[in-house]
Formats: structure tokens, C-alpha cells, sequence
């Protein structure tokens, strides 16, 4: 049972009926969000959706970005491109979190039964084999049903996260208030529906991201001299606010339909664990802090994406129940990471002089440097993002290429199937034995011998990258890549010790 209809129970759902579990959803309210609120999907999230068979239809709804202008004073400090290679999604997606909601919300009518909405879940308790959940319907009737597994996603008051005495440690941000409008501009910036602009000023900074549809979505970062505030910001507050970040005297915001300003504040918290018996918690439920670098979304459906390979692994009897215990582990270190990062985060956070002065003078010169730049990008775009202290990193890393617990880049390279991209050899539904260059031989039966011992489903390929990735994949190197993607061993093509030691340790071995 999957509490929550937001994307990071959609998102879970659906991975979790790609692998055939019989997966019931349930949401209190009676429908999918009809306000825009998040707006950003990055190129790692995208990816992790087309595992899943969502990234097509989001894509044709989004607006691909392409740059970002900075702002800093009123004058253009310099533009970041922000297209990436090796990836089949260059630039990040602008698309609004009612439409991923209802597209999440189609593919899992595709996938099975609909979500069952109108139903709280009211208390959770767990046991060795399962557990309870006590369910309220429509009807105001309860009801308790059992299940073999139970995931909260139900978001920052989470029942799952409370039943279970679950802390949420963190404290609440203090004198930081985040105001949204979604609305069409009167002002100097011509529209361009793949530009994202940033504006630094004294105690504000403004981002404004091109919407689907039409009209532009502005957010500020401000201090927050009065927390008892919670209305919405009207036009003309949210106008006197553009016009302070950008220097622009004259400003008209008209907004747009359907509707959306938000005056929000906020707290940083992650819980103290993620598992306990048989629930497990995950997006809002599990983590969330203040919405800088938009990453409270991408964080929640990467962590579905990480949690649904391996539920149903433990469920179907292919891995020893551990394996959730290290989805525990990988996304609390995520989302610490994340939260760090994002409380230093000094181009959204809104400036005091002497930072503002130090920006005016130092990021036009890092926005002209490419290898800053590059930097930059995999930041944001969440390619870098990775597991290395994870249980499920093994190996070692030699003569350069990525590491245990890194995402294995999607470079074009040529297989038995002739010449392609390196992510469509993989699959969400198995595990993926990469081996970098030298042909099909006797070593490769015997260790297709060797992986046939096991229960976990592992697909085996021959691989040799072209000139420009062979430094990225050395030749000889044995990659065996997790569904998500990520690296979970590396060794030398010919170390059937080491895989047979990963695999000993995180697959049972068939009858």
C-alpha cells in the first residue's frame, strides 16, 4: 500500500507495478492537485521517469530550458548554458506539478487499478510479516486493510512517519519566506520560452522560469519580517517585489489562468530513518526543506525510483531484506547533502551587502568559465548525484571512468546490437553486467554461468565506446549497474571473484 497521490507516490506506484506487485494507492483528498506548485523536472529525475515509461508524455507538455540569465544590480551578469551531454534530455523540463501529477496519475491507470481517493489513512502498525492500516472512505466508514508492505508518501505530516514513532529531525528556517504569482509580464525582458532569468539584488533574489501554456512563473527569496503573514501575495506586493530585484521602476504583473500565488515558509527535516519493519517512507514523508534550487521534487521522485527495484527485489524473494536498508541510507545521505547545499546556496538565498557585493564581483568571471560552468550543470541537473558510501558501492577505482555508486553515463557506444546510446541497453526491470571492450569469449559464457546461479534478473552486454568516451569507460572493466542506473560493482572483466562475492551478498541464489 502506497499512502499519498502526490508524484512521489505515483511515481513509486508505478515503478512498483512495472515490476507486476500488486500495489494498492490511497489519497485523502478527491483528485490530483489542481495547483501548479513545483515547476521544475532535471535531467536526472527525467531519465529515472523514462525508466518508467512517463518521460514521453512529459515532455510533450514541458518546455525544455535551454539557459539562464543572471542578473546581479539590474545589469545581465552573464548567461549559464545549461544543455548537458550524454544524456537523451539536455536541458531540464518547465512543466508544472498538477500536469505531472495527472500524467503520473494516467500511466498508473494504464499500469492497474485506480488510486482510491477520498481515503485518510488514520493510524499504521507493523509486524515481521506486514502490516495494518486503518482507512477512512468516503463513505466516512473505517476499515482496516493489511498489506505486505506499507510506504508513506503522504508528505510533511505523514501518519506513516507519526504510527511509527519515526523522529523528524530538523529545526524550522528562520526570517526566509518564498512568495510565487504565476503571470504574464509588462517589463523590459522580451519572452523566450527556454530562458530561466535570475535576479540578485539587496535582500531579494528573483527567479522567473517560462510556463507551459503561456505567462511566466516568478519566485522570490525574501526575508520574512512578519511570520504571522500567510496570505497570498496580491500583483501589486509581488510587482513592488520584481521591480526591487530587477531596478526596474515600472513593472505589471496580469495573472494567468488557472491561478496560482503561494506564500510560503519553511522547515528543514529529515527523518531519523526511513525503514522500520515492513513501512518505509518516502518524498515529503521523509525529507523536506525550504525549495531553492527546486529540488524537494526531483529529490522525491528519484527516491521512488531508487525505493520501487528494490521493494519488489525483497518482496519477489531476489534479495535479502538489507537491500532496503541501504534505500534508507542513500536517500537520508541525499537529502542531507541536499540541504546543505541548498542552505549555502548564496544565488537564491536573498543577500546582505557584503555577499551581494561579493557576487557583483565574482560571478561574471565564473560564468565565463567553461569548466565552471560544466560544473554547474551537473550540479543541477543531478547527473553527478551518487552513492558511493553506499553498502551497495564495491570495487575498486582504477585508470579513471566512474566509481562504485556513480551513474553510468550514457555515452554512444557499440554493442551486439550494433551502435547506440549505453542507456538502452538497461532496464529498470533487471540489472545490467556492462563488459568494456575485447570480445564474446569463453570468459563471457562463464560468467553468464556464473549470474545464472542467482535469483536477481541480470542482463549481460559487450560494450565498446567510441574515441570520445573511452577515457569515461577503460577497456577491460566490468560495470554491474543497479536498475536505477547506478554502479553497484566495479572490477576487472576477468574478477569473477568480486562478482560472485557482490552477488553472494545481495542475491539469493536460486533453488
Amino acid at each position: 500500500m502506497v499512502i499519498g497521490a502526490g508524484p512521489t507516490g505515483l511515481t513509486l506506484a508505478v515503478a512498483l507495478r512495472r515490476y507486476g506487485l500488486d500495489t494498492v494507492v490511497v489519497e485523502k483528498e478527491p483528485g490530483t492537485k489542481r495547483e501548479p506548485r513545483a515547476g521544475v523536472i532535471w535531467q536526472r529525475a527525467l531519465e529515472a521517469l523514462r525508466d518508467l515509461g512517463c518521460a514521453d508524455a512529459l515532455t510533450r507538455h514541458g518546455l525544455p530550458l535551454s539557459r539562464a540569465e543572471f542578473h546581479v544590480r539590474g545589469r545581465l551578469a552573464g548567461i549559464q548554458e545549461m544543455r548537458m551531454p550524454d544524456t537523451a534530455f539536455p536541458g531540464p523540463l518547465s512543466i508544472e506539478q498538477d500536469a505531472v501529477e495527472k500524467l503520473l496519475h494516467d500511466r498508473l491507470r494504464h499500469l492497474g487499478p485506480d488510486v482510491q481517493w477520498s481515503t485518510e489513512a488514520l493510524a499504521v502498525r507493523t509486524g515481521e510479516d506486514g502490516a495494518e492500516v486503518d482507512l477512512r472512505g468516503p463513505d466516512g466508514r473505517t476499515r482496516t486493510i493489511g498489506c505486505r508492505w506499507v510506504v508513506g508518501c503522504e508528505g510533511a505530516h505523514s501518519v506513516v512517519r507519526k504510527s511509527l514513532g519515526v523522529p523528524f529531525e530538523g529545526e524550522r528556517r528562520h526570517d526566509l519566506q518564498c512568495l510565487q504569482l504565476n503571470a504574464a509580464p509588462g517589463w523590459s525582458h522580451p519572452g523566450h520560452p527556454d530562458v530561466t532569468r535570475i535576479f540578485i539584488n539587496l535582500g531579494v533574489t528573483l527567479i522567473t522560469t517560462p510556463v507551459p501554456g503561456g505567462g511566466v512563473r516568478f519566485y522570490a527569496f525574501l526575508p520574512d519580517p512578519d511570520p504571522g503573514l500567510g496570505e497570498p501575495p496580491s500583483p501589486r506586493e509581488m510587482e513592488a517585489v520584481v521591480a526591487a530585484a530587477t531596478g526596474e521602476p515600472s513593472v505589471r504583473l496580469t495573472p494567468t489562468a488557472p491561478g496560482w500565488a503561494n506564500r510560503s515558509r519553511f522547515h528543514d527535516r529529515v527523518a531519523a530513518t526511513l525503514r522500520r519493519d515492513r513501512a518505509l517512507l518516502a518524498g515529503d514523508s521523509a525529507h523536506l526543506w525550504a525549495p531553492i534550487g527546486g529540488r524537494g521534487l526531483n529529490t522525491g521522485l528519484l527516491g521512488a525510483h531508487n525505493l520501487g527495484w528494490k521493494l519488489a527485489a525483497v518482496h519477489r524473494g531476489w534479495s535479502p531484506a538489507t537491500l532496503l536498508d541501504t534505500y534508507s541510507d542513500e536517500q537520508r545521505r541525499t537529502a542531507l547533502h541536499v540541504m546543505r547545499a541548498m542552505r549555502r546556496n548564496v544565488l537564491e538565498l536573498p543577500p546582505d551587502r557584503r555577499t551581494l557585493a561579493a557576487i557583483a564581483l565574482l560571478l561574471p568571471p565564473a560564468l565565463r568559465s567553461a569548466r565552471l560552468e560544466h560544473r554547474g550543470n551537473m550540479l543541477l541537473s543531478e547527473l553527478a548525484r551518487d552513492h558511493r558510501g553506499s553498502a551497495l558501492s564495491a570495487g575498486r577505482h582504477t585508470r579513471g571512468g566512474p566509481r562504485p555508486g556513480d551513474r553510468l553515463p550514457d555515452l554512444a557506444v557499440t554493442s551486439e546490437t550494433g551502435p547506440g546510446r549505453l542507456h538502452d541497453l538497461l532496464s529498470y526491470q533487471r540489472w545490467s553486467l556492462v563488459l568494456v571492450g575485447g570480445p564474446d569469449g569463453p570468459g563471457t559464457a562463464a560468467l553468464r554461468k556464473l549470474t545464472d546461479r542467482y535469483a536477481l534478473p541480470i542482463g549481460l552486454f559487450h560494450v565498446t565506446p567510441h574515441p570520445r568516451g573511452r577515457r569515461a569507460l577503460p577497456d577491460g572493466t566490468l560495470l554491474l549497474t543497479r536498475p536505477d542506473g547506478h554502479i553497484g560493482l566495479r572490477a576487472r572483466a576477468t574478477d569473477h571473484r568480486a562478482l560472485k562475492a557482490y552477488l553472494d551478498r545481495w542475491s539469493v541464489r536460486r533453488a
